[in-house]
């Protein structure tokens, strides 16, 4: 038989502020097995959601590959020493823990479309201040950059179980897709782009052109949702309590654990490559080569787990190739980097699944995203430590080898994580489908 939809994905598409938008009535099947009649949105409604899911996905690593692949340019030209060379790389994670836990509380303020047009105006401004040649300004804007990404990260799987209740596994692959290839075109084009405009500063600051377009592009959204929806009494959900349960706490630590490896190795694997002899162009393009491999990979990973028991599998596949990964980056030389590209790629594929658990592991929107508060706000706390640690390690002992082994340790813990997230007593046999 097939499993069973977690409760998750039977309760209605409602917002905890909101009553249902406007359209064609569907029967549902909400957390306590009670069938409510809810109004589907309109076709439109549904096009402009995908449309802005699209553009945001597009935006929430570009600027963050971007400056990876011009840290070694932006340091020659501003001429920052090191301690700053590695605060740069650790501005992303720590916005993404300190603005990320203000998220719930934001959104019950504005509610989920309002605060992500927010966060999108300071992502989009942030970039576009990084365009100014001035340290004091590529710190800045990375700031405030990286605080609207933070609460782009929290809200997002608020925002899909909200208006695609129903298709939240694809509606992630989809968003999950178009932020890795954001992230892989920028990665590539952003060394030949500074190229052409003579200044790393202005191609940093030109991907903020892209965030823009994200802001107008869900623009569209927050008026339907504006004009379709009325206040109700606010339901919140703290999400600190949490923490002491064990669904908490396996999310918070899986969270943490892919977070730390994919952003030590998002901020410093093309100055690493750079470093250890390769060409700027050619170290970009084999991070380019790691992240375009990210993307077939969330996606045969979702499709994997999806299938019945074959969740846990993914998880070890995918950590596991990660350990496979970070072992080659350690022992092959510098001229066999695709091998590592390759592997690393595939292993930043868990990036998916993890959301998708923590889209589904709430009993309504507001649980859904005081969970994505913790995990996202908590983990990335913790995750800081790894490309600030990769930075001060590598200034300190001169080379990647200690670095690379202590990333490598923390990989063999993640395979021990996958292996509890996906027991009995976190997804419950029921739960061992991705729908």
């Amino acid at each position: 038989m097939p499993a069973t939809p977690p409760a998750s994905t039977l309760a209605p598409n409602t917002s905890p502020s909101r009553t249902a938008r406007t359209g064609a009535s569907a029967a549902v099947v909400d957390a306590a097995g009670q069938r409510q009649d809810v109004r589907e949105k309109p076709r439109t409604a549904v096009v402009f959601g995908i449309v802005a899911l699209v553009l945001i996905g597009l935006n929430l690593r570009a600027g963050i590959s971007g400056a990876s692949a011009l840290l070694h340019d932006l340091q020659s030209v501003l001429g920052y020493g090191p301690l700053v060379a590695a605060v740069i790389p650790s501005i992303p994670t720590l916005c993404f823990a300190l603005a990320g836990a203000g998220t719930s509380w934001l959104t019950g303020r504005l509610g989920v479309e309002k605060a992500i047009l927010l966060a999108l105006a300071l992502l989009a401004g942030g970039l576009l201040l990084r365009g100014i040649p001035a340290t004091g300004m590529l710190v800045a804007g990375s700031v405030v950059g990286m605080s609207g990404l933070a609460v782009c990260n929290v809200a997002m799987p608020s925002f899909i179980r909200e208006h695609f209740a129903s298709r939240t596994s694809l509606m992630t692959a989809v968003y999950t897709v178009t932020m890795t290839t954001g992230a892989t075109v920028t990665a590539v084009a952003v060394v030949p782009l500074a190229q052409v405009l003579g200044s790393p500063s202005a191609a940093v600051g030109t991907i903020g052109i892209t965030a823009v377009a994200a802001f107008l592009g869900f623009l569209p959204v927050v008026l339907h949702a504006h004009r379709n929806s009325r206040r109700n009494a606010a339901v919140h959900v703290s999400p600190w309590p949490l923490l002491r349960t064990r669904k908490g706490q396996l999310l918070t630590a899986i969270f943490t654990l892919q977070a730390l490896l994919a952003y030590a190795l998002l901020s410093w694997y093309p100055y690493m490559l750079t470093t250890l002899g390769l060409s700027a162009s050619d170290s970009g393009l084999m991070f380019g080569l790691m992240q375009l491999v990210s993307v077939p990979a969330g996606m045969i990973l979702i499709a994997i787990g999806s299938r019945p028991r074959m969740l846990r599998p993914a998880f070890y596949l995918v950590s596991m190739v990660m350990v496979l990964g970070l072992a080659a980056l350690l022992a092959l030389p510098v001229q066999l980097a695709f091998v590592s590209a390759v592997l690393l790629g595939f292993g930043l594929g868990i990036f998916p699944l993890v959301m998708v658990m923590i889209s589904r592991s709430g009993t309504n929107t507001a649980e859904t995203t005081a969970l994505s508060t913790l995990a996202q706000s908590s983990g990335y706390l913790l995750a800081t430590a790894g490309p600030f640690g990769m930075g001060l390690l590598h200034g300190a002992t001169s080379g990647w080898t200690l670095p690379l082994v202590l990333l490598l340790a923390l990989a063999l813990v993640q395979v021990v994580v996958a292996h509890l997230i996906t027991g009995p007593a976190m997804t419950g046999k029921s739960r061992e489908r991705i729908k």
